[in-house]
């Protein structure tokens, strides 16, 4: 493997460029605080949901389960960004053979990235979509339409890029299959 050497003019420059990704680590760290207002949320709402069991109803009850599976779903979007982002463009966080390092964390890549929070937007969105639907009676038929309109113009953007991601990869492979050689 033959390796490309900079011109020592432009090494300051290039290690100003390459370094730069650490700008992104307060944005990271800013989203760990974002996930610990997260926690405190959910904490609130279940002690609201234990203290007010007794006089629910059970849609009562189930919209409230669903707000808290809300903000689940939220944090593992968090923790997505956090850690893919992290891992692909500021620096490895070197997690081999740790027993808790995620599946998906070994291949990751700005692709795989994008279509996972894709897919966790749709997630979230369904969730609010369903609470719409249970709670339908309290709400007018403009905003369910909108609220569905919304949720599927989540669906057709993440199937979009799921899509044009699997016609990208034929040429990646190639690409880099080529560079192997």
């Amino acid at each position: 493997m033959q390796q490309k050497h900079t011109s020592s003019r432009y090494k300051p420059m290039t290690t100003i460029l390459f370094g730069s990704r650490w700008l992104q680590l307060p944005l990271y760290l800013g989203l760990i605080i974002a996930q610990c207002v997260y926690v405190f949320h959910f904490m609130v709402e279940l002690t609201h949901l234990v203290e007010k069991v007794p006089h629910l109803g059970e849609a009562d009850i189930m919209l409230i389960v669903l707000g808290l599976i809300d903000v689940v779903m939220i944090s593992n979007l968090l923790i997505m960004v956090i850690i893919g982002g992290y891992e692909t463009f500021v620096s490895r966080l070197d997690l081999e053979g740790h027993p808790d390092e995620p599946d998906w964390l070994s291949h990751v890549n700005a692709n795989l990235l994008k279509i996972k929070l894709a897919t966790a937007i749709i997630g979230i969105s369904s969730i609010h979509l369903l609470k719409t639907f249970i709670n339908a009676p309290n709400l007018t038929e403009k905003v369910m339409l909108w609220q569905t309109v919304i949720h599927m113009a989540f669906v057709a953007s993440a199937v979009s890029m799921a899509y044009i991601d699997r016609l990208m990869m034929p040429t990646h492979i190639a690409t880099k299959n080529d560079n192997e050689h």
